[in-house]
């Protein structure tokens, strides 16, 4: 997982430390604006085809899981044992878990609605399948049967998505499937179809965990990389170059299977992975080998105890929302975050509704970071 140490017996890489505190920053940032319909075009999702700078986080947060299970997994000189399977096991339930309760905290108009109309997979879950299953993949084979298989998948979804029905939401097999799965009272209901109305779909579905398996694949054979050269700028040329490689490959294919989040494209895992493997050589350029390191420690401190945060922030989010309400004097159902919103943020920003938004989610960017340097300072680490 993120949270897994980052430090072998050699010198520890501070730039991942802040890759990953930077990931979940910006992750926690961009799901929590002061209002959804005024937002920044950088800091929201693509609609469907494309990938803006948000559309990077949860890739490039799968690909730190990878880095960081290379590390991990060298106490059990990466092979599959008693012990790792426990290990894996106990932490994929329990992510897998912690996701599903966030998922159940909302309004309902009755108790049996909890579990009726439950969304059963979300982002925990989707990193606890990715991490649970590809650590059995890469504790089971060597690395080039790996490589070969996590080739294999990326084709396999290719092959599987165009002959049953293409890519376009309403008829793609990766909606298709969590429907026949999960059935549409358990998936998310936030898309819309080309005529525009509200149509089931999940964007963590199941079919389109296959490829998002290989994205942290490609960050467990950066780890590898990385421990394997310890001369740091040769790290970086390979860093680099590799990246771009995986980068341009993953554009080529976009103009066969276009790049998209929404169903974890075969092109988008290559595109992203790559993006993930230059931003990390750049930073150990920086940081490990050229040796700036003042302005590293916010982002250190905020990777320390990553999915802790995250969930917390969830959790406050919800509370935001469903929590602290009540009913304003024309009978609408006002909120607390709306109530902030509208009376804090926007008049702090001038008047402006998007930089209301944007100053919203900052304000709980510092609070939130605020906690984690509590628990830094005090050497709390927080693991699942």
């Amino acid at each position: 997982m993120a949270d897994l140490p980052t430090e072998t017996k050699s010198k520890r890489l501070i730039a991942l430390d802040v890759f990953r505190g930077a990931t979940i920053a910006l992750m926690i940032m961009v799901n929590n604006p002061g209002s959804w319909s005024h937002i920044y075009a950088p800091l929201g999702h693509a609609m469907w085809f494309g990938c803006t700078p948000t559309d990077l986080v949860f890739p490039f947060f799968l690909f730190i899981v990878g880095v960081a299970m290379w590390i991990s997994f060298n106490k059990f000189d990466h092979k599959l044992s008693s012990e790792a399977g426990k290990k894996i096991l106990r932490r994929t339930i329990l992510i897998f878990l912690i996701g599903l309760g966030l998922n159940i905290l909302r309004p309902v108009d009755s108790f049996a609605e909890i579990f009726t109309k439950l969304r059963i997979v979300g982002v925990l879950q989707r990193i606890a399948l990715c991490y649970g299953i590809g650590s059995v993949l890469v504790l089971t084979l060597d690395k080039k049967r790996v490589a070969w298989v996590a080739g294999g998948m990326l084709a396999f979804y290719w092959l599987l998505l165009t002959a049953t029905g293409g890519f376009a939401i309403e008829g793609t097999l990766a909606r298709r499937f969590d429907l026949w799965i999960l059935g549409a009272n358990h998936v998310y209901h936030g898309y819309r179809d080309s005529m525009g109305a509200q149509i089931a779909f999940d964007p963590e579905g199941i079919l389109s965990t296959i490829p998002a398996i290989v994205t942290v694949i490609l960050g467990y054979f950066t780890g590898s990389m990385i421990t394997a050269e310890p001369d740091r700028k040769a790290l970086v040329k390979k860093m680099v170059s590799k990246g771009f490689v995986f980068t341009v490959g993953g554009l080529l294919w976009g103009l066969f299977f276009p790049i998209g989040k929404p169903i974890w494209t075969s092109s988008y895992v290559l595109y992203t992975g790559g993006l993930a493997m230059i931003v990390l050589g750049i930073a150990i350029l920086f940081i490990d080998v050229l040796g700036y390191k003042n302005w590293t420690k916010p982002f250190v401190v905020f990777g320390a105890n990553p999915l802790f945060i995250f969930v917390f922030s969830g959790l406050i989010a919800k509370m935001l929302v469903y929590v602290f309400r009540w009913q304003d004097a024309a009978g609408n159902v006002a909120t607390l975050k709306t109530w902030l919103y509208d009376q804090v943020f926007v008049p702090l920003a001038g008047g402006s509704p998007i930089n209301g938004s944007l100053l919203f989610a900052l304000t709980l960017i510092v609070i939130y970071w605020l906690i984690c340097d509590v628990l830094y300072r005090k050497k709390i680490f927080i693991k699942i």
